[in-house]
């Protein structure tokens, strides 16, 4: 009985890794991907608008990005293998005899849109000022965008004006003098280097200001307005797009998790009580490995220490169930079971965490807790229903 319930299962319609690569490929045909140039100084605040357009709140940004040239690296969000945004960030600038035309020559037919940060009060900008107009004289139809950052520099210690001033269409008059006279520097010194001006202040939600991302939904609107026509409905769609690329991940996962699953379910299904708990304990632990590499990352330290209590809850309970298996036929479909539905429940769990960190969110404890309860509860019913 047991083992036509776990032929049953493996023998389900799942998503091949060929068909995979077709409907991966026909998904990045369909959504050409941006390219943004990002070039500013160090602290500028590159970094602060990679995290918004991407919603990557949390994640540690630039360990994504990978180098390209000595002088730059490219980020490809949420991965390389299907990128939705791809920025590169240009590093040379401050750096002795940092000269752009190898940058130039190897992405200037590739980059869509020149993302430039400055800061709103720093004005030692000579050498970026050359090195734009360097990059803007190679193609001069690419647009340009000049994004003025850290705007609480002139109210140290307070909240931002309410309501911003910009939003308002309160700018230039009613906003405060300190902000009004070094936009107006940035402006004229920028002047014929870029297409549009925008003022931003991105900051963590941990900085204590009421609205962390000021100017926001700006600079969103304005990187849509200057994109091509044929890139646009990327960043429009940008929450739909990322959603297909989910789902796209998880019928790929699904395979092994039930693959790994049905493998732990044969193993605790032998009669001999304790021999089985090692088999199963390493097929869980391959199967985490799995998935992570599937996701072009890690088993990350966060996640083996967010499993490591489940799993004891785990062993605990395969501890209990081992005494079963003196009761013949019973014993070894209620270990089968358990290893089926615990084995499940990890691999789905683990899935749904991978998604998010790539995603630049790090669930916690409680929260990968709830998925695993919740993926074990669904296992448990997919094993009745195989008769």
């Amino acid at each position: 009985m047991v083992f036509r319930r776990l032929q049953s299962l493996w023998n389900r319609q799942w998503l091949s890794e060929d068909e995979y690569r077709v409907e991966l490929a026909a998904m990045n045909a369909r959504r050409p991907t941006p390219l943004f140039w990002m070039l500013g100084k160090t602290g500028s605040g590159k970094t602060s608008i990679v995290r918004y357009l991407t919603g990557a709140a949390d994640a540690e940004i630039g360990s994504g990005f990978r180098p390209q040239t000595t002088t730059s690296r490219r980020f490809d969000f949420p991965s390389t293998e299907a990128p939705l945004m791809r920025f590169l960030d240009t590093r040379g600038l401050g750096e002795a005899g940092y000269d752009p035309q190898d940058d130039i020559a190897r992405f200037d037919a590739d980059a869509h849109l020149l993302v430039v940060t400055v800061r709103l009060f720093d004005h030692a900008l000579s050498e970026l000022v050359e090195t734009l107009r360097k990059i803007r004289a190679a193609r001069p139809s690419r647009p340009a965008l000049l994004v003025l950052t850290c705007v609480h520099e002139a109210y140290p210690g307070e909240q931002h004006p309410e309501p911003d001033p910009v939003d308002a269409g309160l700018w230039p008059e009613q906003a405060p003098e300190a902000i009004r006279r070094s936009f107006e520097r940035q402006r004229e010194r920028f002047d014929t280097l870029v297409d549009r001006v925008v003022l931003v202040d991105l900051t963590r939600a941990d900085d204590g200001f009421r609205e962390p991302a000021l100017g926001g939904e700006r600079l969103t609107n304005t990187l849509i307005e200057l994109l091509p026509a044929a890139l646009r409905d990327t960043l429009v769609s940008w929450s739909e797009a990322r959603g297909a690329f989910r789902d796209l991940m998880a019928r790929r996962a699904e395979p092994y998790i039930l693959g790994y699953s049905v493998a732990a379910a044969s193993a605790a299904a032998v009669p001999v009580p304790w021999v089985d708990l090692p088999v199963v304990f390493a097929i869980q632990a391959h199967l985490v490995a799995k998935l992570a590499q599937m996701h072009d990352q890690p088993t990350t330290k966060d996640l083996l220490q967010a499993l490591g209590p489940l799993s004891a809850r785990v062993l605990t309970r395969f501890a209990l169930r081992e005494l079963l298996k003196a009761v013949p036929v019973v014993g070894q479909a209620a270990n089968a079971a358990l290893a089926f539905s615990y084995t499940y429940g990890m691999g789905k769990a683990c899935l749904w965490y991978l998604q998010r960190s790539r995603d630049g969110h790090v669930p916690s404890t409680d929260s990968l807790k709830e998925i695993w309860q919740s993926e074990i509860d669904s296992a448990a019913r997919l094993w009745r229903e195989r008769k």
